[in-house]
This record gives C-alpha cells, sequence and structure tokens, in this order.
C-alpha cells in the first residue's frame, strides 16, 4: 500500500515488532495525528480515517457513506452535480455548516415554495423539509 516507500524502521522497531502494537491495525491516528491536525481539526471529522481514505492511497477519498449518514450526494437528485465538498460545505473549517443556497437561487426556490408555510430561503430550513433531498 502507500506504506511501501517508508523506511521498515518508521514503522517496525531493530526486532521487527511493530512499533504501533499496542494500536489496532486500523488505527491511524496513531501515526498520522499532524495529518488529521492540518486538514480535519474543528470539522467535526471522527478520527476513524478508514471510514473515508484507504490504506493504499491516502488521497483517494471514499464519501459513499455521506449518503446514507448525512445527505444523498451519489444518488438521487444530486448526484453528479458537485465537483468538491466546498461546493456545499462552504466554511473548511466546519463541514456541519453547508448552504443549498450556492445552487439554489432564491427566486426559483421561492417560486416552488409559494404554497409552503412557514417556508423559508435558508439551507437549514431546506435541510428539514428535504432531508434526502426529495422533493415531498
Amino acid at each position: 500500500g502507500a506504506h511501501v516507500s517508508l523506511a521498515c524502521s518508521s514503522c517496525h522497531a531493530s526486532d521487527m515488532t511493530p512499533l504501533f502494537a499496542a494500536t489496532s491495525d486500523q488505527d491511524c491516528i496513531a501515526c498520522h495525528t499532524a495529518d488529521y491536525q492540518r486538514v480535519h481539526a474543528g470539522t467535526g471529522f471522527p478520527t476513524t480515517c478508514l471510514v473515508c481514505h484507504t490504506v493504499n492511497d491516502w488521497s483517494a477519498q471514499n464519501f459513499t457513506q455521506h449518503d446514507q449518514l448525512y445527505f444523498p450526494i451519489y444518488s438521487g437528485r444530486h448526484a453528479g452535480l458537485w465537483q468538491s465538498c466546498q461546493i456545499c460545505h462552504t466554511q473548511a473549517s466546519n463541514y456541519a455548516v453547508f448552504s443549498c443556497l450556492t445552487c439554489h437561487q432564491r427566486a426559483e426556490t421561492n417560486g416552488h415554495h409559494t404554497s409552503v408555510t412557514g417556508y423559508q430561503y435558508d439551507s437549514n430550513a431546506c435541510y428539514q423539509c428535504h432531508p434526502t433531498g426529495r422533493v415531498g
């Protein structure tokens, strides 16, 4: 995997005992705390790195769990309509902050909600009524 280019002594003692033996084989944070702090600190991302990354290619992120855990971006109406997380997540230091208003403009959105009582042109209100991205 991605660790093949490291010197053996980076991870093993001279007797080839893994230096990370006390950690689980999926506890990336034991060695990658600085990476986590640089990229994800304050974002609310868990330290279970393999949920999104792989041991073969750290840069190959896989967020397909986003559909089940948060909001469908790989399926339904939003599939293929975004190129980066920042399209929806407008505050890089906090992925809990999102905006629907980047793509869904006020005039069109207001027009679709003329008969909706309590309608607000607000991203959190959008999510409250459309948590699966679907209309109705």
